[in-house]
């Protein structure tokens, strides 16, 4: 049973510079919710039990987010706000539920999931990356049925335009149902004329903990960090199985400023 989610958090946020120089890119309100929460709701509507957040020492306001108990009980003294007071509870309960550890110097994702090997307790673990949403479906909650069902390895994917496909990590596919596919390959933001699919990885993955031993023997790559892809083809490689799911829901991308604006517009909608 999956009941841990890994959220890789330490990243600087530089592509919602100059907001995130002073405020953690995963805390901007997105329709008066934080774009973390609803990751974590996600999660938790899909049986999460337990997330393991990987923060730096620059990400400290994440933390203090979850354990600001003194300032909540202090405004709900003074004001009787049952509004306030619902919030407050809700962060309280998710915050029995966090555990923290630390990249104070960033070397990737693969790095980071590497970080929380010794919490992690089953034979697979779901890991979501902050800036992708995907609201209107559980695209976590779909992902761990299909895990049940194939006793596979799955990531999330979505169709992309091809003159698009130079910015996403493409799937190599072997199609097996109307929205999976068996993952032959991954290439990284191949030009359109090398594009093996327009199928593209989106930032949920339930991943197996065999990952740990690859990661830890992985050379860094790209920008001198260690990637989590570079590891997911070593695997496929070795014939782990993996899926690629077409997920249902509407996917936003919060992690530049028009994605961001755009993400506040579309949920206000909603």
């Amino acid at each position: 049973m999956i009941k841990q989610a890994i959220i890789p958090l330490a990243g600087l946020g530089t592509r919602l510079l100059p907001i995130t120089s002073v405020l953690p890119k995963e805390l901007l309100p997105i329709n008066g919710k934080p774009a973390l929460e609803y990751i974590l709701d996600e999660c938790v509507d899909a049986g999460i039990k337990e997330f393991i957040f990987v923060i730096s020492s620059k990400k400290m306001m994440i933390k203090k987010y979850f354990y600001n108990d003194l300032f909540f009980k202090k405004i709900l003294k003074e004001k009787k706000n049952k509004d306030l007071k619902s919030k407050y509870l809700k962060i309280k309960k998710l915050k029995k539920m966090i555990k923290f550890v630390y990249q104070n110097t960033p070397r990737g994702t693969g790095d980071a999931v590497l970080k929380c090997k010794k919490l992690i307790k089953s034979k697979h673990f779901l890991m979501l990356l902050p800036d992708d949403l995907i609201i209107k479906k559980n695209c976590s909650n779909s992902m761990i049925r299909l895990h049940k069902k194939y006793k596979s390895s799955v990531i999330a994917s979505k169709r992309v335009r091809a003159k698009d496909v130079s910015r996403w990590g493409i799937f190599k596919i072997k199609k097996f149902s109307r929205n999976n596919f068996l993952i032959k390959d991954v290439v990284e933001k191949p030009t359109a004329n090398l594009a093996p699919s327009k199928y593209a990885v989106i930032g949920r993955y339930i991943l197996p903990t065999k990952i740990f031993k690859i990661l830890k023997n992985q050379k860094p790559g790209k920008n001198g960090e260690i990637h989590i892809t570079d590891a997911i083809k070593k695997l496929i490689y070795n014939k782990e199985k993996f899926i690629g799911h077409i997920f249902a829901g509407k996917y936003l991308d919060c992690g530049t400023m028009n994605g961001y604006i755009n993400s506040t517009l579309e949920i206000s909608r909603s």
